[in-house]
């Protein structure tokens, strides 16, 4: 067992293994420095991923979602991720400007298992390739370009825990703070409000691409 610091605080690599057991055999060899034909099917079935990256004001996360297969798979080594409409914040693409190295997240609906990936990236204006991307007439400004460097499948018991797709633990929207609700009181009144609740519906229905 570790030696504890008097603040509980873990500040060495040695401390923190000295906690847990030594990672199943498993655990080791499913990763794989590229996409593994059996990797591809997730990849492929995943209509949403969250987006990690990280810039001069530290890590980030996005969520990215749309059809199954959004992302494309070019090859065992390269995945790209069209950028669809979003708020203009630019917090992902800023990053990867700075610093190329970013993870991502796969999420199938219905699936325990989730795939974890990372890689470099870039962000690229190809005229062609963004135009491979369209949807509804609509092509994406960028296309991120992702090398492949790690890839492998997270276990189940995070979704179970969490119980994600059991829909007797799901709860209505009116329980939490709605949009209008939290722009309102963080802007004094400047922006949102009951107002922008009731016209949000269509305007994300509007506006996806």
């Amino acid at each position: 067992m570790a030696e504890a610091n008097d603040d509980g605080v873990i500040r060495s690599l040695a401390a923190l293994e000295a906690l847990y057991d030594a990672p199943a055999r498993g655990s080791i060899v499913k990763e794989c420095d590229h996409i593994h034909p059996l990797y591809r099917p997730f990849i492929e079935a995943a209509p949403f991923v969250v987006l990690a990256t990280a810039g001069p004001e530290g890590p980030d996360l996005s969520p990215r979602g749309d059809g199954p297969g959004f992302l494309r798979v070019t090859g065992a080594r390269e995945v790209l991720m069209p950028d669809r409409r979003g708020n203009n914040r630019l917090d992902s693409l800023r990053n990867i400007v700075t610093n190329p190295r970013v993870a991502l997240l796969f999420i199938v609906p219905g699936v325990g298992e989730t795939l974890r990936l990372t890689g470099r990236a870039e962000v690229t204006t190809d005229p062609g390739l963004c135009a491979s991307f369209a949807q509804n007439g609509q092509s994406p400004r960028v296309v991120v370009r992702i090398a492949v460097s790690k890839v492998f499948f997270q276990c189940s018991r995070a979704v179970l825990r969490a119980k994600l797709w059991d829909p007797g633990a799901q709860i209505p929207r009116s329980a939490l703070p709605s949009p209008g609700a939290i722009l309102a009181a963080l802007s004094g009144g400047e922006v949102g409000g009951a107002a922008y609740d009731e016209a949000l519906p269509a305007r994300l229905r509007d506006t996806l691409y």
